[in-house]
């Protein structure tokens, strides 16, 4: 079976399960895991921060990030399809005690007068604007990217009204495969940034909150509180150091494959849109007279995994682990149609 239902679906190699099974580990609680520390100062560093701290999930991260920038009753600005208002559960509301302010976007991106003018006036009647939140790739944007240009336009807004900034880089490492960015660059605009080791990186566990040293040194405190120290934790982070020192550079690959699977499906016959395929995601809407459930099912009798992304639209995405030889499968299973 070809599984293109998400670039989580992947499974540690050869090579970093040897770098699991080797690892040095302590009480991460405690703040005696070697690997973990390890992990965290590399990650930090890799992005231009003060400091790191290591979580289950970018759930978890997106969460924390919102949490430690925040306070109660006040406002998050971000896209309408963000994933930490569509697909964290209401955690913002639950956690943080926060409401969001919407923004339509370009395929996710939104931009610098849009944000201006969704900022609350001074006025006891509104909540107080304190955040903007970014999504870099943009998930439900099919994969869409910023550029660093674009960002530091979002964050001169942002400082100007006095707005702190999350980053949800759940997939940053796929948006500078094609920019060429330094990843180093980002933490002079963000203070706190999300990246996940366990999508497009191919590590089994794990995602990354790097920021202000003042911000991470809070995180940890809500870490606690929701659960998320995980104790002898160093076999999952020697996972996220092998993804961060060798799975970067073959992302392009991904995304290539991602390309061709777009220009297949732009053909065929039950395919009505696909967005335009930057990165490693693949959206598609499907024409009128049919049902996601038809062509996910026709895709699955044929070996062919894909999942229904909204009531006509359905999405793939590349991984480490979707080769060659299965994207001629997958492109051939296009070809033949859902009839």
């Amino acid at each position: 079976m070809i599984d293109l239902r998400s670039d989580t679906v992947t499974k540690p190699t050869p090579a970093m399960l040897d770098a699991m099974m080797s690892a040095e580990v302590g009480d991460d609680v405690f703040g005696e895991d070697p690997t973990i520390l390890m992990l965290e100062k590399k990650a930090a560093e890799m992005l231009g921060c003060e400091a790191g701290i290591f979580c289950p999930s970018g759930t978890m991260t997106n969460q924390i990030g919102v949490h430690v920038l925040t306070q109660p009753y006040e406002e998050v600005i971000c896209y309408q399809g963000s994933h930490i208002y569509k697909y964290e559960g209401g955690g913002v509301a639950g956690t943080s005690g926060l409401s969001f302010k919407l923004l339509d976007g370009d395929r996710g991106r939104i931009n610098p007068k849009d944000v201006e003018a969704a900022i609350n006036p001074d006025d006891i009647h509104y909540p107080i604007s304190s955040l903007l939140s970014l999504e870099n790739t943009v998930n439900k944007g099919g994969g869409s990217y910023y550029t660093l240009e674009e960002i530091k336009a979002l964050h001169l807004i942002a400082r100007q009204n006095n707005l702190k900034i999350h980053l949800d880089g759940a997939r940053l490492f796929n948006a500078l495969a094609e920019t060429k960015e330094r990843p180093t660059e980002y933490g002079q605009y963000f203070d706190t940034i999300s990246i996940c080791l366990s999508k497009g990186l191919g590590a089994p566990v794990g995602s990354m909150l790097v920021g202000k040293r003042e911000y991470i040194t809070k995180a940890r405190r809500v870490r606690k509180f929701l659960g998320g120290g995980m104790r002898q934790a160093g076999y999952l982070a020697a996972a996220g150091i092998y993804a961060l020192e060798n799975n970067i550079n073959r992302l392009v690959e991904d995304h290539d494959r991602a390309k061709q699977l777009g220009e297949a499906l732009s053909s065929a016959d039950f395919v009505k849109d696909v967005y335009p395929v930057e990165t490693n995601i693949v959206i598609f809407k499907i024409k009128k007279d049919l049902s996601n459930e038809k062509v996910l099912q026709k895709f699955k009798e044929n070996g062919l995994l894909a999942i229904g992304f909204g009531p006509d639209e359905i999405r793939m995405v590349t991984h480490l682990n979707f080769n060659d030889d299965q994207l001629e499968k997958a492109i051939q299973i296009i070809k033949k149609g859902i009839n």
